[in-house]
């Protein structure tokens, strides 16, 4: 049988204030119960580690490009403030969210309540977010942040370019795009988007286009019925 994993960590997380940090941890932590819950028939199972680096498995594949978009849109639509001193790192922030790394594999156990998610999958999604982190470096270089994996090439190469292409189209959204996106991503309506975010409905649907969201539910949809 096979499982999703995805691995993530927080780009430029060192940039931010120990109180941006804490707001961070907070939100991804409420985030992650909330995705316990919307995927409980999945077994899925969440967790964030050291403030900056989440884990995250499931049974079965579909639905785990939908909770990676969740998880990274989120965090595009944090606002934090730049000084002097973080201006440049917390632009990759502003930017990407997160790095990611889908994989589809087996595991050998997935135990949520002792914190055990171990096997094949985890430790593929785990080996790409490791190899590209920019933690210790001074310098950052990021061209990719949203990757896909699997023990078999065929379906490894159609996913990934599937992947980079979302990777590029977010990156350019804004805050507020990234907001409505991030409700459109959890089946909210239009309506219920604007009254949560005290919005015109005209606004929130105007964000929705500009971000494209015609061609994210397109990909997500094509996903969650050929992954299986």
């Amino acid at each position: 049988m096979d499982y999703a994993t995805i691995s993530a960590d927080v780009i430029s997380y060192t940039s931010l204030s120990e109180k941006e940090k804490r707001r961070l941890e907070s939100g991804i932590r409420q985030l992650l119960t909330d995705i316990t819950e919307k995927f409980r028939k999945q077994h899925f199972f969440g967790r964030l580690i050291q403030g900056d680096y989440i884990e995250c498995a499931m049974e079965g594949p579909e639905f785990a490009l939908r909770i990676a978009l969740l998880l990274k849109i989120y965090i595009k639509s944090l606002d934090f403030k730049s000084t002097k001193s973080n201006e440049s790192r917390l632009k990759y922030f502003s930017e990407h969210g997160i790095r990611l790394a889908v994989a589809i594999a087996p595991l050998t156990k997935l135990d949520p309540l002792n914190g055990i998610i171990d096997g094949e999958a985890i430790y593929l999604s785990g080996r790409v977010i490791k190899s590209l982190s920019t933690s210790d470096k001074q310098k950052i270089v990021i061209k990719n942040t949203m990757f896909f994996c699997s023990p078999h090439k065929k379906l490894q190469e159609q996913y990934d370019t599937l992947f980079s292409l979302l990777d590029t189209i977010i990156s350019k959204y804004s805050r507020k795009q990234s907001e409505v996106i991030f409700y459109k991503l959890l089946d909210l309506s239009e309506k219920d988007i604007a009254k949560k975010l005290d919005k015109n409905q005209s606004t929130i649907s105007q964000h929705s286009t500009a971000a494209g969201w015609l061609s994210i539910e397109k990909a997500i949809s094509y996903f969650e019925n050929t992954i299986k």
